[in-house]
């Protein structure tokens, strides 16, 4: 795979979907022995494998591991929409039982990434974040905002999913496709803008206009992956206008810390379960943005 490339994440053969998984241990190699588990854990677990945890590259993001190897299940290779899976133990973290595993599935990419891009942010309690695209990350990351004691302002196209953010704490919604004037709204309503925006939508038009919520010195948090280079003014970096950062998924090491405050929290996505036979349903209800919330399949 060529860096930064989605092209490169293709499977050159078919493979079973899924890279957002959790389930209950029912062996353990050799190799993971003595590493905290045991048969029978509820367990959560990251989908990078063929990386070695441990190199420069790894302690940044496994996708970089030195030894060019690293693959992503349920992309390249086989992922976990089957009864049995194969998970690296680096990758697993032992569920807390506050956490409902049937609904915890989705936490072992949006929610953590949701979790990492809040985390990051450096707000202060009070200061305002604008989570712009409000399905599952989105709603994740209205849930930690609020938690952390953030004020959210969700900002989408879609009236269903704002209502979702709406009702799990976000401060204020707008509409950017149908309110004309929805940036003087946002203004109105944080003041002189945003402290940070967090931009979870994939889409060109949402990071165009990203920098137009936030006030002078805000941060601009990257997280959707784009079809196009991200485009920005190095007059405005260089005077201060906004700032840029970028989170994922990120590392196995960083896990625990996200998981703990989920749970310390109660905080659980809204979702939609769904049967095996309906994959190609869900993939056009995502594929043309209908999805309100995230969907699992149960096995």
């Amino acid at each position: 795979m060529k860096a930064g490339q989605w092209d490169g994440l293709r499977p050159a053969s078919a493979v079973t979907l899924g890279h957002e998984g959790v389930g209950f241990i029912e062996k353990i190699h050799p190799s993971a022995e003595g590493k905290g588990f045991k048969v029978g854990d509820a367990v959560g677990f990251n989908y990078f494998i063929n990386c070695c945890f441990e190199c420069d590259g790894c302690l940044v993001h496994n996708m970089r591991c030195e030894t060019g190897q690293s693959q992503l299940q349920g992309f390249a290779v086989d992922g976990f929409f089957q009864e049995y899976a194969v998970a690296d133990y680096h990758n697993c973290v032992v569920l807390p039982k506050e956490l409902d595993i049937k609904r915890a599935a989705p936490l072992f990419c949006a929610g953590i990434t949701a979790f990492h891009a809040v985390d990051s942010c450096e707000l202060q309690p009070g200061q305002w974040l604008a989570v712009l695209g409000c399905g599952g990350l989105g709603q994740y990351a209205t849930q930690y905002a609020k938690a952390m004691g953030y004020k959210v302002v969700g900002i989408d196209i879609n009236d269903d999913v704002l209502e979702s953010v709406k009702a799990l704490g976000a401060d204020a919604t707008f509409n950017s496709r149908t309110s004309s004037n929805y940036l003087e709204e946002v203004k109105k309503a944080t003041g002189k803008g945003a402290h940070a925006v967090a931009v979870f939508s994939a889409a060109d038009a949402a990071y165009a206009g990203a920098p137009e919520v936030l006030r002078v010195g805000g941060l601009l948090m990257v997280i959707g992956i784009a079809g196009k280079p991200l485009q920005v003014s190095t007059f405005d970096l260089c005077t201060g206008r906004y700032r840029i950062k970028a989170d994922s998924t990120s590392i196995p090491q960083r896990m625990p810390k996200a998981v703990e405050f989920t749970a310390k929290h109660n905080i659980q996505p809204d979702v939609e379960f769904r049967k095996l036979e309906d994959l190609p349903a869900m993939f056009e209800d995502m594929h043309h943005g209908k999805a309100k919330c995230r969907q699992v399949v149960l096995f």
